[in-house]
């Protein structure tokens, strides 16, 4: 079954002032539609080859788009209208078990944006930063992965595009303001029903 391009659970200038409409319909419909089309095509291709080398040549672009698909499905998401803007839940978080896991593992929601948004910013070129539970301490941990790598180690909890295409239209090169920005339309409803779900989990 062919992968599809997943609908914005909100309009595409639902996140404004942080994110504009414009890098939202550029990101949704042009950049992960090439995700969703590439990888259709490299997996019809893998359907079709007939030998292990063949197969191994496609393995690149399998993962890169997708990676571009899974990660920008997620990332969606991960989104919600700000608060502060009196249009939806975005950017706050509300008591209950993530909460609860965050200050164990940070000491505070401020700590954990301040780390985040520092080891974010360090990635070398494109990629992701993940709030992601470790399946082993059944912890959160602060994670990255380069260009559209998939958070394989953990479970995604929150993940936050960190290619240029996710900022520049509006941020510029100045990654440290996007990175702020971007908090103020997180959907921690969405990040703690992945928490407990992972939490749950017989996997964990």
């Amino acid at each position: 079954m062919a992968n599809t391009l997943p609908d914005l659970p909100y309009g595409y200038d639902a996140l404004e002032p942080f994110i504009s409409r414009q890098i939202m319909e550029l990101h949704h419909k042009k950049h992960h539609q090439t995700y969703v089309n590439a990888l259709n095509a490299a997996e019809a291709a893998y359907a079709k080859a007939s030998t292990p080398k063949e197969r191994i040549a496609l393995q690149a672009a399998l993962k890169f788009n997708g990676g571009g698909h899974i990660n920008h499905s997620l990332f969606w998401k991960n989104l919600a209208p700000a608060s502060s803007e009196g249009k939806g839940n975005g950017g706050t978080l509300k008591d209950g078990p993530l909460k609860e896991a965050i200050i164990a593992a940070f000491g505070s929601l401020d700590t954990l944006k301040k780390e985040f948004n520092t080891t974010t910013a360090g990635i070398q070129g494109s990629g992701w930063g993940w709030l992601g539970l470790n399946p082993s301490t059944k912890r959160l941990e602060i994670t990255t992965t380069p260009n559209q790598d998939p958070l394989l180690t953990h479970v995604p909890i929150i993940g936050v595009d960190i290619w240029e295409h996710a900022f520049y239209l509006q941020y510029l090169n100045v990654k440290a303001d996007y990175l702020n920005a971007i908090w103020s339309v997180i959907n921690f409803e969405e990040a703690e029903k992945r928490f407990v779900e992972a939490s749950g989990s017989s996997k964990l």
